[in-house]
Order: structure tokens, then sequence, then C-alpha cells
């Protein structure tokens, strides 16, 4: 199965914040394993832009510390699942957690 994973990040880190991260690290996994990583300055942050951009880029999977209830759905409406409630740590563990089914999330942190 292929998955395109995107984690907003800063310094290589999960950013709580989605709309407010440095970058986004891309992942493209196969067979639950990453086969390509690259990270990509995002667009300016507008309500709306990030999701239809980030599926513009094939991403099916985003995780997040916080996101707005409206992202999620805009999200949704792309075909792309999310995750919210992660603690920050490197953006490459989240991934691989996530390929093996041992991601854990919590409450959102974003409350708008």
């Amino acid at each position: 199965m292929k998955h395109i994973i995107a984690i907003p990040t800063n310094n290589n880190c999960l950013c709580q914040h989605f709309g407010h991260c440095e970058k986004f690290a891309i992942y493209h996994a196969e067979d639950y394993q990453i086969k390509e990583e690259s990270y990509l300055d995002p667009p300016a942050h507008e309500p709306g832009v990030l999701p239809a951009w980030l599926a513009s880029k094939g991403v099916t999977h985003v995780i997040s510390g916080g996101m707005g209830h409206r992202a999620i759905s805009l999200f949704n409406q792309q075909n792309i699942e999310v995750y919210t409630g992660v603690e920050p740590k490197p953006a490459k563990i989240i991934a691989e957690e996530f390929l093996n089914n041992k991601l854990i999330t919590g409450t959102n942190a974003c409350d708008h």
C-alpha cells in the first residue's frame, strides 16, 4: 500500500500548530517503508489553501499536533486522512510510528 504523509515541521520536528510551520516533511511510503523524504516550503497561510496544495502533491495522510475543525473538514473533502494530537518529535520518527501502527494521538492542540 502506498502513502504520502505530510507533517508540518519547525527545525525538522513536528510543529504543534499546523498552519504556522516552516516546512512540510513529505514521506513517500510503500509497503510500510519510507522510500523518499523531502521538505517543502508551504504557500502563504490563508484559509483553505493548505488542503488543496497538499492534495496537489498527492498527500494521503496529514499528521499534526493541532488543526482547526474547518481545516480537518477541507482535508477530508480532499480524501486526506488527518491525525491530530501528536506530540512534538522528529518528523521521520512520527512517520515511522504511523507506518508501524504505533502513532499515539491525543487531544487536538488547536481549539478553533
